[in-house]
């Protein structure tokens, strides 16, 4: 069986190592500078990750620092206080609005004589107590609210009570 011959010149080349001296020493260079080329790579890499994770934690530890402002900054004494002081002064007396009742002969009305009617409380007006209240509605349930010293409110239960009722 014969070969043929640039077969025969591989063979030779790998068992004889009959390949030129400075081809070995260019591959053998390539070779070495592609494996320090990974290793710097895989240095770079890890030294900026831990770079990152320390920057990350110095970012969330200097946020965490309590707040220590210069005592004296006016800033800092108006954000400690927890109300706002308003000062206030009376308007001059030309900027005051005020109403005054008009003559007989500038009102204008669509009758002739318009009647003033005053009431007081003192013509048969009573004021009724709680027992009372209730006592009126007794036929319907209702509830008396007390909201402050001088403040009830009357809640009636049935919804169509609210609508109104005869009073009997």
């Amino acid at each position: 069986m014969n070969r043929p011959p640039e077969k025969e010149q591989l063979l030779t080349d790998v068992l004889a190592d009959a390949a030129p001296a400075d081809f070995r020493e260019a591959l053998l260079g390539e070779l070495l500078y592609l494996v320090r080329r990974r290793r710097r790579w895989r240095q770079t890499r890890r030294t900026a990750g831990t770079l990152a994770v320390l920057a990350l934690l110095a970012v969330l530890f200097w946020q965490n620092l309590p707040q220590h402002p210069a005592a004296h900054s006016p800033m800092t004494k108006a954000g400690n206080e927890s109300y706002k002081l308003v000062r206030t002064q009376s308007l001059p007396v030309g900027a005051k609005v005020t109403t005054r009742p008009l003559a007989a002969e500038q009102l204008i009305a669509s009758t002739a004589n318009v009647d003033f009617i005053q009431t007081t409380m003192s013509s048969g007006f009573r004021v009724i107590n709680d027992e009372e209240l209730l006592a009126l509605l007794s036929p319907r349930p209702a509830v008396l609210i007390r909201l402050g010293p001088n403040s009830e409110q009357l809640i009636l239960v049935n919804p169509e009570d609210e609508k109104g009722f005869p009073l009997n």
